[in-house]
């Protein structure tokens, strides 16, 4: 799952931002509005963490723009402000959700979460497809009732493809979601991250569709 991180402050920046790479996200990081609105505008992310007091632009100015221009992506506001006006102000300028410094880290995984699983049209946060289920909240993947033991990019790659079952998702998407923009990726780094999958799960339970990407079925027998 890939973050866009809006903060300028560069202590709370870097706690987030570690943070979330240690639950496995791979985080995007920018500290200001105008290349926040750039980013947002032109990059897919599953969900962004919008400061409002942003140097450049403000982030009810880039939440507003992005909105009126149709990025759809989760936003959730993290600000000192919180007047009721403040947090009104920020959910009709099309934010998703709200939440006040100071913050414990583990209310905006929780929030994340929620956003994510929300804009998949999920209420139930453990995703289940052909014997396979993923908690996202544990961490945790079982096969057949039975625990598996993932490394954190296997586990992020299969949430991306459960995520999106029966949708075939383009390789530069998943390695978009897999890896940050200061991160470097081995040629050959997805191949192997889904072959262990597949010795994990089956040779079929991840379907690779030549010159695009992969997919995950819903049912055993989908084509």
């Amino acid at each position: 799952m890939r973050i866009l991180l809006v903060e300028d402050d560069q202590l709370l920046g870097d706690g987030i931002e570690t943070g979330l790479k240690q639950e496995g996200y791979a985080v995007d990081w920018l500290q200001d509005g105008i290349q926040a609105e750039t980013a947002l505008l032109n990059e897919s992310f599953d969900a962004a963490i919008l400061d409002l007091g942003l140097p450049r632009k403000s982030g009810i100015e880039v939440l507003r723009s992005i909105r009126n221009q149709g990025v759809k992506t989760p936003v959730l506001i993290l600000t000192a402000r919180d007047s009721v006006e403040d947090r009104v102000s920020g959910l009709d300028a099309g934010s998703d959700d709200y939440l006040t410094k100071p913050f414990d880290f583990s209310e905006i995984t929780a929030r994340l979460r929620a956003l994510i699983r929300r804009s998949a049209g999920r209420a139930n946060p453990v995703v289940e497809i052909q014997g396979v289920a993923l908690d996202p909240i544990g961490h945790q993947v079982s096969f057949e009732g039975k625990p598996v033991k993932l490394s954190r990019r296997e586990f992020a790659l299969l949430h991306t493809l459960m995520d999106n079952a029966g949708k075939v998702i383009s390789r530069q998407k998943i390695v978009e979601a897999l890896y940050g923009w200061d991160e470097e990726i081995d040629s050959n780094a997805l191949e192997v991250h889904v072959h262990h999958l597949r010795k994990k799960f089956g040779n079929s339970f991840i379907q690779t569709i030549r010159g695009i990407g992969y997919i995950i079925h819903k049912e055993d027998n989908a084509e």
